[in-house]
Formats: C-alpha cells, structure tokens, sequence
C-alpha cells in the first residue's frame, strides 16, 4: 500500500504510453477494512492513464454493481479471513463474467499469482511491493487480454456460422442433384435407370473415389487422360450421364461427409468441375461409338484387287 502511493509519474514520452488506454472505468471489490481511498489517490497521483476508481464493499455489493454496470476491470482485495478474493473470482468467471479482473493482497507473488492466474484472475500484485505504475500496466494489459479474448471468441463464432452454413448449402445442393438424377421423367424413351450397383464393381468405385479426392487437391492437371479412361470404362459397362452422375455424388457424399467440420466449398467447386469434365468425356464417347455404327471402318483392297 504504501509502495503504491509513494510513486509519482515520471516524465515520459508519448510514444512509450501508445498502447496505454487513455481511460479505465475500475470497480473495487473490498471490505470495511481496507477501504480504496489510499488506491484513488495513487491513481490520481499517476499521469499514465486517467482511472476512474469506484467502490464496492462486500461479494454481494461488487457482484450487484458488476451485473447491472460496465467496467474495465474489476481489482478484487484479497482478505482471507474477510473476503476471499479467490472463491468470488472463480464464481465469477463460472457465471460468465469477461472484464480483467486484478487481485490485490498482502501475501508475495510467489505466494498467490499462480492460485489467482488458476481461477481466471488476470494478475494478482502485492500491495506492499508493486507500484503504481505497475499495477496501471497489468490492468491496462488485462484488460487488453480480455478484448483479444472476445475478439476471438466473435471470430470463433462467425467462422462456425460460415461453416456450417457451407455444409447447410453443400447439403441442399446435394439433394437438388439426387433429385436430379433419381428423376426418370427427363427421358425421352422412358425407361428407368437401374442402380449403378448393378453396373459397376466395388473396384471401379474406389477408383473413382480417389481420383476425386485426387482432383480436390491437385485440379484436373494431369488427370485429364485418367478421367478418359474412366469415361471409357464408364462407356464400355453402358453407364448412361445419369448413372455417371449417380456415380458422382455417391462418392462426393461420402467424401463431403468425412470433412466433420472442415469447410465444404472447395470440395464443391472441385467436384462440379469434375462431374462436368466427366460427363463431357462420356458424352464423348458414345459419340464415337455411334460414329463407328453408323459408319464402320472400311476395310482397304490389296492393290490390284480393285
């Protein structure tokens, strides 16, 4: 206490004191005891920062004026037999609280700052021992400390919500193409295709698995000719563009679902440039079957046989 009065500012540069908050709004949780008038005084007494001190006694007078008014920071005195500085920062932050919250108190900082770092305390200073200056700093920085904490905890949020907004429309765009291909009304001859089960063997599908999961990571690239020898596979087992898309997102759900909570919109865009190079290739490909019906290779006479 009286190594906190005894402090005066010194003269300083401005640049030293950016980060300093020009004003802290502080509440102080204390006892009968060991009122704050000695505090107001060395912050008044201390030119770093403007702090604007109010008093609370008791657990029940400090938690009313915290759930009804906004501070900075809380300074909690700790006195064992009185008030124990500890048992009421660990309500507090159990009930939500978020303001820095300092713990002052007569025992070394060997003694307690580890207990009070432990309950959610942002420092705790000897009072016989810390200055005023000191103590400015590790509310200031408390403070700080908390900001960067809601900052995070803001972000955190936002990013879940952009998450799972990403899975919510890789889910309906999903359906939108199940749909699409489950529908047998688009076809002019109307007959209904039969599950790809029917046409391909497990073989083929853990192929085109990793080829997908091949082609999120690295693009089409190089895998342009893989991606027309699967087409021709597809070709030869008499897959129709419906069964190839079928094909598609059985295993594009299966990958989609395997990302727990990792983002789904580059997985998306990557798999409907896939699905769009696969089912060129195949359409592809049976063009050139048709083309070979229609008009078969002829075979070349031996000269003079004409």
């Amino acid at each position: 206490m009286v190594a906190l009065l005894s402090e005066m500012a010194p003269a300083c540069g401005v640049a030293a004191w950016r980060r300093m908050p020009c004003r802290m709004r502080v509440l102080y949780i204390t006892t009968r005891q060991r009122t704050g008038g000695w505090l107001a005084e060395a912050f008044a007494a201390d030119s770093a920062a403007q702090v604007i001190l109010e008093e609370a006694v008791g657990t029940a007078a400090g938690l009313a004026r915290l759930r009804d008014e906004n501070f900075d920071a809380v300074l909690v005195s700790h006195q064992p037999d009185a008030l124990n500085a500890l048992d009421l920062v660990e309500g507090y932050r159990a009930g939500g609280a978020d303001e820095a919250i300092v713990v002052l108190g007569t025992q070394s900082e060997q003694e307690m700052a580890a207990l009070c770092h432990e309950v959610g305390a942002d420092g705790y200073l000897c009072v016989h021992t810390a200055t005023t200056r000191n103590l400015i700093w590790v509310i200031a920085k408390g403070v700080e400390r908390r900001q960067l904490v809601r900052e995070n905890q803001r972000l955190t949020l936002a990013e879940q919500t952009r998450l799972q907004r990403d899975h919510d429309e890789a889910a309906l765009l999903l359906e939108q193409q199940r749909t699409l291909t489950a529908d047998p009304d688009n076809r002019a001859d109307g007959a209904i295709d039969l599950p790809i089960a029917r046409f391909l063997p497990d073989e083929l599908t853990a192929h085109y698995r990793e080829l997908l999961r091949t082609y999120v990571i690295m693009g089409s690239g190089n895998l342009a000719d893989e991606l027309r020898r699967l087409a021709g596979m597809l070709v030869v087992a008499g897959l129709t563009a419906r069964q190839a898309m079928q094909l598609h997102l059985q295993v594009l759900e299966e990958l989609v679902h395997g990302l727990g909570s990792r983002s789904t919109r580059h997985v998306m865009n990557r798999a409907d440039l896939l699905a769009i190079e696969l089912l060129l290739d195949v359409a592809e490909g049976y063009r050139l079957r048709y083309r070979e019906r229609v008009n078969p290779p002829m075979q070349k006479r031996l000269p003079g046989f004409d």
